[in-house]
């Protein structure tokens, strides 16, 4: 009996001179998991503030345009937006030129240009993109998987300034050459170079989007007897379309934000044209041609950072539209589901 207490009694010292080496190992734990999360908020906050000041910037100097009475004289709105006449005796008509002793800033060549340019881009990329990323997610063997994934993404690592040389020595020597185009840059070579820097994009989002719907949805789609194609065309690809509409998006704002590829292989001709052949001039293109020999604090230096305020109005307008749609068809899908 006695032997019993003394062996109870030692094993309660044990545990309490244990107990203060647990609490001391608990509380650094938790001094080191605090030190983390801390530094991890602050990273977040300091990435966030430095987006802040960016725009702050950008929405400063482009403001001067309309609160400099010289700027809004050369760079007034109806000048931007509506017809200029050039010559005496000859049609209105819209013209960037503003390095003249008459400035002409119309905003419409470079629109054009833009637009003209990034829906060449994606109406290349995103079939690629899509069917590569569905080919990969539902068809591919996984060797070839294991290759394929790897070797498409690497193409996002290429520096846009090659994949621009690439399109201006080779693609549109090709494209002339076959075709027999009147300008050898023009808006349909700067697309598909584009078009080279968007379908990692896209596949990688897409890919990743297919895979992760659930293999419930293909083994029943199986099982009441569509084929794999049937499963992957109607059921994998429309679970995963927020998905695929998110890589259409990103894919979509590279390629309107692109500056070195549509610089080198459009020929920077500020032309209103509907023909796919003739040169372009993009908005990002302008301001990366023109910055760097602009006078600070001119009517033409406020007037690029104005060009800049435009391009992220109009991602971001793009964005929340596509979250707005990829909402509604979650509620539609979950809805169908319940």
């Amino acid at each position: 009996m006695d032997r019993q207490a003394a062996m109870q009694g030692q094993g309660l010292v044990e545990t309490v001179a244990v107990a203060p080496r647990l609490s001391s190992t608990a509380r650094r734990r938790q001094i080191r998991e605090k030190a983390i999360e801390v530094f991890i908020t602050a990273m977040a906050f300091t990435g966030i503030a430095a987006l802040v000041l960016i725009l702050v910037f950008v929405a400063k100097e482009a403001l001067e345009l309309f609160l400099s009475a010289e700027a809004r004289h050369e760079a007034s709105l109806s000048k931007m937006f509506l017809p200029q006449v050039v010559r005496a005796g000859k049609p209105a008509t819209f013209v960037w030129q503003p390095v003249s002793s008459v400035p002409k800033v119309s905003m419409i060549p470079l629109f054009i240009g833009t637009l003209k340019t990034t829906l060449v881009s994606m109406a290349v990329a995103v079939p690629v993109g899509v069917a590569g990323a569905l080919f990969a997610a539902e068809f591919a063997p996984r060797r070839l998987r294991e290759v394929l994934k790897p070797t498409i993404e690497l193409l996002a690592g290429i520096p846009s300034v090659v994949l621009g040389f690439f399109a201006l020595m080779v693609l549109a020597s090709f494209m002339q050459d076959t075709f027999g185009l009147g300008s050898r840059l023009n808006a349909l070579v700067a697309g598909l170079g584009l078009s080279l820097a968007i379908v990692p994009v896209i596949f990688t989002v897409a890919e990743d989007a297919l895979t992760s719907v659930p293999r419930s949805y293909r083994e029943a789609s199986l099982a009441l007897g569509a084929t794999p194609w049937e499963t992957a065309w109607k059921v994998v690809l429309p679970a995963a379309a927020p998905g695929i509409l998110a890589a259409c998006v990103l894919g979509f704002g590279r390629a309107i934000g692109e500056t070195m590829i549509v610089l080198m292989a459009s020929g920077n001709a500020a032309i209103v044209s509907a023909s796919l052949t003739d040169s372009v001039r993009s908005m990002s293109a302008t301001i990366a041609a023109e910055m760097g020999e602009v006078v600070v604090g001119s009517p033409h230096y406020s007037l690029l950072f104005f060009i800049g305020v435009e391009l992220f109005i109009f991602t971001f307008v793009l964005n929340m539209l596509a979250s707005v749609w990829t909402r509604k068809v979650l509620k539609r899908l979950s809805g169908a589901g319940a």
